[in-house]
């Protein structure tokens, strides 16, 4: 039941049968890896969450949604601390 939860904070739901793959060949996405090492953790219940840099490497939409999934973990009451970097426009 709980790991449902966690699949729904994360958005996950529509991939919860899928393969995680290999980075850039097939499975999910760089940011959808990015939101299930989120719920990976999240899934152990933590009441904090440190998190450094987890938009990196994520284009504007991509960082988007990871940063709804931050704050979907925000409004459960959990605290998180988050480092990210603004992207350089060179």
């Amino acid at each position: 039941m709980f790991v449902d939860e966690v699949m729904g904070l994360v958005e996950l739901n529509p991939l919860k049968d899928a393969l995680v793959g290999l980075p850039g060949v097939n499975g999910l996405s760089t940011e959808q890896r990015k939101r299930l090492t989120i719920a990976v953790e999240l899934v152990a219940n933590p009441s904090i969450i440190f998190m450094d840099e987890p938009t990196s490497g994520l284009d504007a939409r991509a960082a988007a949604i990871v940063m709804r999934t931050v704050r979907n973990t925000v409004d459960t009451g959990r605290t998180v601390v988050c480092t990210i970097h603004q992207p350089s426009i060179d």
